[in-house]
């Protein structure tokens, strides 16, 4: 019996899990009853069990054989700080917490994965099922590398996987080499001096620097990025003052920025900083600033990435999996165990009907028909890294 034809037997039990955990969403470091349920399930299986890496993720260890090779399948558990829209019946219970990003799904599949792979799979090694806590935006996959993962999961290769809405089930998606962006937070405080609305010549206005430098910063990408390079330089937030006849002493940028290698991301922040100091000082108030880099850009190892492209095709055929897929400016902490361990990052079609919502929306819904096949194509991966007779 097939992967997929095996999973498919208990698609039904998978659905049951993932609606569960969509209806119990819980945000980054906080997944605890997830990971409860991650490693309850795994036991259950005969799969050995770690708990607390990194905080709440979870770990499952499943051995065959005697192979030295060892494989990491990783899938993120987190959820949003979001409203959910939905009227179905395992719409989110928590208020302000819903699984936007389809968590719940990616930790389906990774456990439908493992449960064929230890009551059915034919390998040769070591598969490590990493269960990451975190991803958005808080830095889970750094705090789980900090904990040492790859010394205490040791792994020669590493791949995961993200649903992609609007890319039909029964479809992949990925690219070698650079295929998501590095991205970063900041917030950049600007002190001026406050007065009365209606004696601004007593002030050092800081909501008219913040504007002149939020002005400066669309020259960076323009004037200092090469256009044969990817960034995107977005002030999201300008706040300050809190009365109609009041100059605030105090105003605030806060935005993002993303690109496709880290070199250029350093290149931005430096111009930020110069920009930002130089401007304040010239009308006389100050600037500081707090750069945050969340995630590095995801880099896809050419080996690896056939590797990948090889297991989808076996699932689902070769001419439903997309080889050259477009660059992406969102971001994945999955980048940061890319650059410990060489692997790949696919992406896995949600629908383009049913399930065709995009992420970070408060309608969003992770397509369940997605699950048996993501799951096959984990399956697959180990078969092909770890065969038998090696």
């Amino acid at each position: 019996m097939s992967a997929i034809d095996h999973i498919r037997t208990f698609h039904d039990e998978l659905t049951a899990i993932r609606r569960d955990l969509h209806a119990h969403p819980e945000i980054g470091f906080e997944e605890h009853r997830t990971s409860d349920i991650v490693a309850t399930l795994l036991q259950a299986w005969g799969i050995e069990v770690h708990r607390n890496i990194g905080g709440t993720g979870v770990v499952g260890v499943l051995r065959k054989g005697n192979g030295e090779m060892a494989i990491g399948l990783r899938a993120d558990m987190d959820c949003l700080p979001m409203e959910e829209t939905n009227s179905f019946a395992h719409r989110s219970t928590i208020p302000g917490r819903m699984h936007a990003c389809g968590h719940d799904g990616h930790t389906t599949m990774l456990l439908g994965a493992a449960r064929h792979l230890a009551e059915n799979g034919d390998f040769n090694g070591t598969v490590n099922f990493i269960f990451q806590p975190a991803e958005e935006g808080v830095g889970g996959a750094q705090a789980m590398l900090k904990d040492g993962l790859f010394q205490r999961f040791p792994c020669n290769f590493v791949y995961g996987m993200h649903n992609r809405p609007g890319l039909p089930v029964g479809q992949f998606a990925i690219r070698p080499g650079p295929m998501m962006a590095s991205g970063a937070f900041f917030d950049i405080e600007i002190t001026g001096r406050g007065a009365h609305g209606a004696r601004p010549e007593g002030s050092i206005d800081p909501v008219v620097v913040a504007t002149q430098i939020h002005i400066a910063f669309q020259s960076i990408v323009a004037r200092n990025i090469s256009p044969a390079d990817t960034a995107v330089l977005s002030v999201t937030r300008i706040e300050g003052g809190d009365a109609y006849n009041v100059i605030p002493q105090t105003a605030w940028l806060r935005g993002t920025a993303r690109t496709m290698k880290r070199a250029t991301m350093e290149l931005i922040e430096t111009t930020m900083r110069r920009l930002a100091e130089h401007i304040a000082q010239g009308y006389g108030a100050t600037a500081t600033m707090d750069f945050r880099l969340l995630f590095a850009p995801t880099i896809n190892d050419p080996a690896e990435t056939d590797a990948i492209i090889k297991a989808a095709s076996t699932v689902v055929g070769r001419e439903n999996v997309e080889a050259n897929g477009p660059l992406v400016m969102g971001s994945e902490d999955f980048s940061f165990m890319l650059e410990a361990v060489p692997g790949a990052y696919i992406n896995i079609g949600n629908g383009d009907t049913h399930g065709a919502v995009p992420v970070h929306n408060p309608a969003y819904e992770f397509n369940d028909d997605a699950i048996p096949i993501g799951a096959a194509m984990f399956a697959e991966l180990v078969a092909q890294k770890l065969p038998r007779g090696l």
